[in-house]
């Protein structure tokens, strides 16, 4: 880690800082026999960091090795974790296959139930995530039922809605996106239009800002007044090492943008920072294209996970 610029302190409510609020995971990749810490609120907590800014991750860790591993992975990125929990019971683990740069998702064993269950915030844990900037969390982090009152203690809040059709919902939008200040949806399976017409929805429904990430097709962003695109910067044939994480990298790099230029509740970007914020998270998905995993931090995969067979299904 190399930061830019000195990281503000997380004191006082108005610091430039992120909080990763939710899930972490296990990043087993067999082609490779090797074990990386990931999941998408503590990438992106990484990548704040990195570019600068004090991040810190609340969640749940396995009392296990592989959860022991995975927090002190963290931590060693200056992401603080102090304020997570550790349970009993076995840290989730999924299953990758790289080819040609790109992941196949192989399988996820999710560990075990109380590690996997959501972190309810108590009136200590809601003002220590009051005092962040902006909270990340995922429909992966089970979160929901704790977005409308962390969204009352102000923090702007960004939310993953993955690429799955459960959580493009009507049922499921209007549940979350009016506690939502940034949403993020992974779109490479739909057309322009489509991608176009759900980010309208979106917003529509509640979300601040929606973020559609498209792979190679670039990005969109669009707040109800303003759309704004930026291509992708597609790494040259056979230098990069994996996509993992570029997604949540492509966020980071976006949200921290907006949050140097001023984005708050009571300040809304203008069409020239949300340009400006689509560059920087392209240019941070770049990249990340060269990074092994999520962040690096990889140790050797348990004897007899170290196979490059197995059905594969891609997402």
């Amino acid at each position: 880690m190399d930061p830019q610029t000195t990281p503000t302190s997380p004191s006082t409510p108005d610091a430039l800082n992120v909080l990763g609020f939710g899930d972490s995971t296990i990043d087993r990749f067999v082609d490779r026999g090797t074990d990386y810490p990931g999941g998408n609120c503590v990438n992106v907590a990484v990548y704040a960091r990195r570019l600068g800014l004090d991040a810190a991750h609340l969640g749940v860790f396995g009392d296990d090795d592989l959860g022991t591993y995975l927090r002190t992975a963290v931590a060693a990125q200056g992401v603080t974790v102090d304020h997570s929990v550790v349970r009993p019971g076995a840290t989730s683990v999924s299953t990758l296959h790289v080819r040609d740069g790109d992941q196949e998702f192989l399988g996820y064993d999710p560990g075990g139930d109380a590690v996997g269950a959501p972190l309810a915030l108590d009136p200590a844990l809601l003002a220590y995530a009051a005092s962040f900037a902006l909270v990340r969390s995922s429909a992966y982090s089970h979160t929901e039922a704790e977005l409308p009152r962390l969204a009352a203690a102000e923090p702007l809040i960004s939310f993953d809605f993955s690429d799955e059709d459960e959580y493009r919902a009507p049922a499921y939008l209007d549940r979350v996106c009016p506690h939502v200040d940034l949403a993020l949806l992974s779109c490479s399976h739909l057309d322009e239009g489509a991608t176009r017409a759900l980010l309208a929805e979106t917003v529509r429904r509640g979300a601040g800002i929606a973020l559609a990430t498209r792979g190679l097709d670039g990005a969109i962003a669009h707040d109800g007044r303003t759309t704004a695109t930026a291509p992708a910067r597609p790494a040259a044939p056979g230098t990069m090492s994996d996509t993992m994480g570029c997604g949540d990298a492509f966020l980071a790099g976006f949200a921290v943008s907006l949050l140097r230029d001023g984005w708050s509740r009571r300040a809304a970007p203008s069409p020239d920072a949300l340009e400006r914020a689509l560059r920087q998270g392209s240019r941070a998905a770049y990249q990340q294209c060269f990074v092994e995993a999520a962040f690096g931090c990889g140790r050797p995969a348990p004897a007899g996970t170290r196979s490059g067979s197995g059905r594969e299904s891609s997402v």
